[in-house]
């Protein structure tokens, strides 16, 4: 009886588990690069833990969306659950969409893979009633560049605009391709109360728009230079022709994803005809001023020389003069100070070096003029301003040998004379020589150091050999070592190129590299900054130390195109160093 028993438990539960469906279903096997593919994962019976695949060659452009029926039917129960993705293929080619798991009962269910095939974009027809149709014809992203041929190092602005027709609706949207300035210095304005919903025009027609983003390029290169289009998803929402008891219409939504296209801008270089040689690349319309807090001081006293620029124009993107002082004036490494705006027509504000002076002696010493180039936009030219000459007044303190006069000058060279004619009363003319005490050799320490040092050396050498061998079968342990000496070695470059720009950035970088990959294991082709990110979150790493190491990684990018200071790279080899440190304490 116990044996028909569980017999039959196992085959009740052998039928229910056999009714239990999991299944994948597309909505077309074969697409355009321009069309949406939809994903259903369906089960007739609820579970858990559902996992998706990856969707590695397509971009999810809605869902995850969960839909639940479950009815009853002459008292038969109907139930069916399933989970939703639309789908935007990356590239063409035949793919296959894998396979999700989900936990039914203890048991874990798969799907079965489908292969899909992605061809070149197709022809939509251009069907009035088409909700895609519509939303492509009433949804335009466009990046306006407010002048397509400017200078070098001369600010222009892109404005990227989502322009939506009239009775077109927009619940939402999500940035998936954001453009990389790789040939320019750029910076994103704050459009905190500017991105609200105003009218305005697209080819002739009246349309609304919003202002998604605003940027002020510098370009570093001349000639012709691409600026990126920024892509977009969005869900929009398009009248039908269907209408509810009040005549208004049925609003169909659809995902549709807009690009504002390439832009091109012919950047021409500054005329050489005319360009002073202290010209550091200055572009704008600037002010430039030499100033002292003491025009009067005593020696071993400090002053403060600033030196700066204010104006409209590259403030970040050039160095300042230095001047040239009298060498019996002590001068310090300047404190570089900013107080720059960035707004939709460029930067605006001052940049300044201060020099900390000190005079050792007494003196009238005069400050030289400096001069500033830079090139004026307005006239098409060059400009030279000249700061005025400073004399900086030390009235007490001691006196330099060479402010003495002439009197002066014979009295010590008399007393020198005098001094020097008794010069080797102080010789001693007797000796006092004693003999030297010596022992036999084989009682001397010598002796038994060299007796013992075969007996210290055997066991020595013995340990040494296999320690190497043991090094030498550690394949991964000799990888790191070598790694990290590649980092010390790389990290001693930088060091040694401080005030050379691109060999200390280029050395920085590799420095950085080799000790990640000794750290993490982190080979060459992975290295960028999303998946360093990625891999220094997952090992709990702070949040201080993430975005210092990934603000060094950004340095080393922009230092191609930005001009840097002498005191900018010390900055930066410092912040490497703290950052590696404080990486080895949470990493180990």
């Amino acid at each position: 009886m116990k044996t028909k028993t569980l017999l039959l438990v196992f085959f009740i539960s052998g039928v229910l588990s056999a009714q239990v469906s999991f299944d994948a279903k597309v909505s077309k096997k074969q697409l355009g690069i321009n069309e949406r593919l939809r994903v259903d994962f369906t089960m007739n019976t609820d579970g858990d833990d559902f996992e998706p695949p990856s969707f590695e060659n397509f971009t999810v452009v809605g869902g995850p969306s969960q839909s639940i029926n479950n009815s009853w039917v002459n008292g038969v129960r109907s139930f069916s659950k399933s989970y939703s993705y639309f789908l935007a293929p990356k590239k063409r080619g035949k793919f296959t969409i894998g396979q999700a798991t989900i936990e039914i009962g203890g048991e874990t269910y798969k799907t079965l893979p489908i292969k899909i095939t992605v061809t070149a974009a197709i022809d939509k027809p251009k069907d009035p009633n088409d909700p895609d149709y519509i939303a492509s014809e009433n949804i335009h992203l466009v990046a306006e560049v407010s002048k397509t041929n400017p200078f070098l190092n001369e600010a222009i602005t892109v404005v990227y605009k989502l322009y939506v027709a009239q009775g077109t609706g927009v619940r939402n949207w999500r940035e998936i391709d954001n453009p990389r300035y790789s040939d320019f210095w750029s910076q994103n304005i704050d459009l905190k109360g500017i991105n609200n919903i105003q009218n305005g025009t697209y080819k002739g027609e009246d349309y609304r728009y919003v202002i998604l983003r605003k940027t002020v390029l510098y370009p570093q290169k001349t000639g012709k230079l691409n600026i990126e289009p920024l892509s977009l998803d969005i869900t929009v929402e398009v009248p039908s022709k269907r209408r509810d008891v009040f005549g208004r219409s049925f609003m169909n939504t659809v995902n549709r994803t807009v690009s504002s296209g390439n832009r091109t801008i012919n950047v021409t270089s500054l005329p050489e005809k005319g360009k002073p040689e202290n010209f550091s690349g200055a572009v704008g319309n600037f002010n430039f001023k030499v100033t002292s807090n003491k025009q009067t001081l005593k020696a071993t006293e400090a002053l403060e020389l600033s030196v700066e620029v204010a104006g409209k124009g590259n403030l970040k993107l050039f160095r300042l003069p230095k001047p040239v002082l009298p060498s019996a004036l002590e001068v310090y490494e300047p404190e570089h100070s900013e107080n720059v705006q960035i707004r939709g027509s460029g930067m605006q504000g001052a940049i300044s070096d201060t020099y900390t002076v000190v005079p050792n002696y007494q003196g009238s010493y005069p400050i030289p003029n400096v001069s500033f180039s830079y090139f004026d936009l307005k006239t098409k030219g060059y400009k030279t301003l000249t700061s005025e000459r400073l004399i900086i007044e030390v009235n007490e303190g001691p006196v330099s040998a060479n402010n003495s006069n002439n009197n002066t000058s014979i009295g010590i060279a008399e007393n020198v004379i005098n001094s020097n004619l008794n010069q080797f009363s102080s010789f001693k003319t007797t000796t006092r020589f004693e003999p030297i005490k010596t022992k036999p050799f084989f009682k001397s320490y010598l002796f038994w150091i060299l007796l013992l040092t075969p007996f210290l050396i055997i066991p020595l050498t013995i340990f040494m050999v296999k320690n190497r061998m043991t090094r030498a079968l550690d394949v991964a342990g000799n990888k790191i070592r070598k790694t990290n000496r590649l980092a010390r070695k790389y990290l001693s470059a930088a060091k040694k190129s401080l005030g050379q720009k691109e060999q200390f950035y280029n050395a920085l970088e590799r420095a950085l590299h080799n000790y990640l990959k000794s750290k993490l294991h982190l080979e060459t082709s992975e290295f960028n900054k999303e998946k360093i990110e990625e891999l220094l979150e997952n090992k709990n790493v702070n949040s201080t130390t993430l975005k210092g190491f990934i603000s060094l990684l950004t340095a080393c990018e922009l230092a191609r195109y930005t001009p840097l200071s002498a005191v900018d790279m010390e900055n930066d080899y410092s912040k490497a160093g703290e950052v590696i440190s404080a990486l080895d304490k949470q990493l180990n």
